[in-house]
């Protein structure tokens, strides 16, 4: 009798703890989530554009050619844009209808004498070909006379292999009748001196720039590159003056059409 007394008193004591531990854990607080890095949510595919865009941008720089291609804006007809990348690195590129309300044709080139602009026979320069040295190889075109359409083979193929640069890619459509493996491209900078142009940034697989829409306009690939000189040359001869301007001359202009 005292065993079985002594049994169910063991019996009641271990159902008594059992559940006040099942009270309590039921009336705790969930244990929280383990944090999360920014890593683990960003989608791999973000990480993949941003590398493929690097390797392709990587290989334009290595990519010398001779091109062309279809330059359009929105107030203005297509335009046929020249782009050289020389071997030694030399570059040049010739952005007809951009000086003086649209009437001048200018090249840029940087070459080991510096940087230059041209300015090309067209309806308003009457006088044979000029260039302006405006600043060392390496420096920048200055704002206003930058016709930006230069910066996609030259100083931004920099930015986009640089994964140090605040920017955002992801896999994009191309352009209408643009080809190529393209991307989206954004800053993630508030500053107002973006590295570079938003928008969408097409290439082959070896390189070669096939399209790009950004703020100034579209280019899209016209026709299969040739092949690339040893060095660009300059337009004409190099002389002193001013460069050309991207504004209209007022009436009271007192600087000849003829001259840059």
């Amino acid at each position: 009798m005292h065993a079985h007394l002594r049994a169910g008193r063991r019996l009641t004591g271990v159902l008594a703890i059992t559940l006040s531990a099942l009270l309590a854990a039921c009336t705790a607080d969930p244990p929280a989530p383990a944090p999360t890095s920014t890593a683990d949510v960003a989608p791999a595919e973000v990480d993949a554009a941003r590398d493929e865009l690097a390797a392709l941008a990587a290989a334009a720089q290595d990519r010398h050619l001779t091109a062309t291609y279809t330059f359009a804006t929105a107030d203005g007809p297509d335009r046929t844009v020249t782009v050289t990348s020389a071997k030694d690195d030399t570059w040049r590129v010739d952005v007809p209808g951009w000086g003086r309300g649209g009437t001048v044709d200018v090249s840029l080139a940087a070459t080991a004498d510096g940087l230059f602009q041209c300015a090309l026979p067209s309806a308003g320069h009457s006088a044979p070909p000029s260039c302006v040295r405006l600043g060392d190889p390496d420096d920048s075109v200055p704002r206003k006379l930058d016709p930006r359409v230069q910066h996609p083979f030259t100083d931004w193929l920099e930015v986009l292999t640089d994964r140090r640069a605040p920017l955002a890619v992801s896999p994009a459509e191309p352009p209408p009748g643009a080809a190529g493996e393209c991307y989206s491209v954004e800053s993630t900078s508030a500053s107002l001196n973006a590295p570079l142009d938003v928008g969408i940034y097409c290439y082959r697989p070896d390189g070669t720039p096939s399209a790009v829409r950004a703020a100034f306009g579209t280019l899209r690939l016209a026709g299969e590159p040739g092949p690339a000189p040893a060095t660009v040359q300059l337009a004409g001869p190099v002389v002193d003056g001013d460069p050309v301007g991207r504004e209209a001359p007022t009436p009271d202009d007192s600087s000849s059409a003829g001259t840059p």
